[in-house]
């Protein structure tokens, strides 16, 4: 058989904020209902509760007060690089994937320029000028769509190493009159892919997509605090939580089968779904709808490792974060092995999809 070149991933790495904040430290907040602009009539207890049952969240990370984003997308790319054993030198390119740059402290201000992968090259102190650098702004589904960009570059010829992240900071971009803010965290994955010829498939074997931006462009949008007595002009993350939830249960499924079929696998073969962490609810019963498609009724225990609980949702980082505690360990009772074939799937504003077939 003819040897190919395949994307494989050989090392990974995450930074994971040292900030815990347990789901109590919003019991003195001040929620307002989006629709009447005016404070919820129930207690914080109340809403802290149905958002626990809801989401399955506990806690979440933030970043510390003297970090930016960047700095957090650096601290991955290193420790993905160490395991690797690689030289960042040798890397010849950086994609990060975000949506609102080094945003500071004291505003919601966007800081696009330069751009992370720039940021994040220079902080490294890579000097190769071959090594080159950008971002991608596609929601919560950026990280899977990086590794998409990141396979095209290797097949073509045009690279033969780079590392891919997902980094976000939402904890400075969420309205602290706005329930969802809860959901919100911070971190970063980092994956170093590689160019491997090989005659039998490994690494990534396919990918599907789809964006439907006509009719749900406007599910996660930036706008104004849900408290109309708020003062500046910061802009802040909204999400129409309800219609994403349906969108994601509608298209979500498909997208993977699709992936699926043109790796010709059966979901029977898959020994993991590594799904975006969205909502813990939510991610199951996408994942019941995927089983539905293929008249499965019972789904494999454990097949869908999670981190929400303790992690929250970090946006572009979910996935990569996810995929590195499981390949080192540290999600009790998951493994990923040779030859076992893996999803990795994202759903986000835009509304984008992305599932990528992987195999260990």
């Amino acid at each position: 058989m003819t040897k190919q070149v395949y994307t494989k991933i050989v090392g990974t790495g995450s930074y994971l904020p040292t900030r815990t904040i347990g789901n109590e430290y919003f019991s003195n907040y001040t929620f307002f209902d989006p629709g009447t602009k005016a404070p919820f009539d129930k207690d914080n207890d109340e809403i802290i509760q149905k958002f626990k049952e809801i989401t399955n969240i506990s806690e979440r990370r933030w970043i510390s007060d003297e970090l930016h984003n960047s700095d957090m997308a650096q601290l991955a790319v290193k420790d993905a690089c160490e395991s690797a054993q690689i030289d960042p030198e040798t890397l010849d390119f950086i994609i990060i994937a975000h949506n609102f740059g080094d945003v500071n402290l004291e505003s919601t201000r966007v800081d696009l320029l330069p751009s992370l992968a720039n940021k994040v090259k220079a902080k490294l102190g890579i000097s190769n000028p071959f090594c080159f650098c950008h971002d991608i702004i596609s929601g919560c589904p950026g990280w899977t769509q990086g590794m998409i960009t990141a396979d095209a570059y290797i097949r073509s010829g045009l690279a033969k190493r780079g590392v891919v992240v997902g980094s976000d900071v939402l904890s400075r971009i969420s309205d602290p009159h706005d329930r969802d803010t809860m959901i919100y965290a911070d971190g970063a994955g980092a994956t170093v892919v590689e160019g491997i010829e090989s005659d039998e498939p490994t690494g990534i074997l396919s990918h599907s997509s789809r964006s439907d931006s006509v009719t749900y462009w406007n599910l996660l949008t930036n706008g104004n605090s849900f408290n109309p007595d708020f003062k500046g002009n910061d802009q802040f993350i909204k999400m129409a939580g309800h219609k994403l939830y349906v969108y994601a249960l509608s298209y979500v499924p498909g997208v993977v089968k699709d992936s699926l079929d043109k790796a010709g696998l059966h979901l029977s073969d898959i020994k993991k779904v590594l799904i975006h962490q969205a909502n813990e609810k939510m991610d199951e019963a996408i994942l019941k709808n995927v089983f539905k498609l293929y008249h499965e009724k019972q789904i494999p225990e454990g097949i869908m490792p999670m981190t929400i609980e303790k992690l929250g949702n970090s946006s572009t980082a979910t996935v990569p974060t996810l995929l590195d505690m499981v390949l080192k360990g540290k999600l009790e009772g998951q493994e990923i092995n040779t030859g076992d074939y893996i999803v990795l799937a994202s759903v986000g504003a835009g509304m984008n999809i992305n599932s990528i077939v992987y195999k260990a």
